[in-house]
């Protein structure tokens, strides 16, 4: 008989605990809610990014990588595997590291997509890598004098 009335107190105070969390009716609200604007660091780059299978990406129609260490923020500012982006087209700002891969990543809301880029065109990326494929061939029209040929460590 003690055990019925104990459970029976307890059922109670359970009840009438919880009634204080049933949610309120909601009072019309006259502000309409802006998402926040992140400050981005003053290197960052704005394209649109389509993830197709990670590493592999085109940024702004251009086939490109994303770094193995590769950080992508959402809307919220929470870290999103490259996988959940598969196929979406994504207006974002982003970074790339010292190799020329795509670092940082931000998925941008939409007032952050109505902010301009300060210094940046998104006419392309500036490095200081130079790759061999990046050279002009040497060309020799057969007149070269022999100590002005390039030379080679051995």
């Amino acid at each position: 008989m003690n055990r019925c009335t104990y459970f029976l107190t307890a059922a109670l105070t359970c009840l009438v605990l919880s009634s204080g969390l049933l949610p309120l009716p909601a009072s019309a609200q006259t502000e309409e809610v802006k998402p926040n604007v992140r400050q981005f660091p003053k290197t960052a780059y704005r394209g649109e990014l389509i993830v197709f299978s990670a590493p592999e990406i085109t940024m702004d129609g251009k086939p490109d990588r994303l770094s193995p260490a590769v950080r992508i923020f959402d809307i919220n500012d929470k870290l999103v595997l490259s996988g959940t982006l598969s196929t979406l087209k994504l207006v974002v700002n982003y970074m790339r590291d010292n190799t020329g891969l795509v670092h940082h990543v931000w998925i941008l809301n939409s007032e952050e997509i109505k902010q301009k880029m300060p210094g940046r065109d998104g006419t392309g990326v500036s490095t200081n890598i130079r790759f061999m494929s990046d050279t002009p061939p040497a060309s020799d029209d057969g007149n070269t004098p022999y100590d002005q040929l390039p030379r080679f460590k051995q």
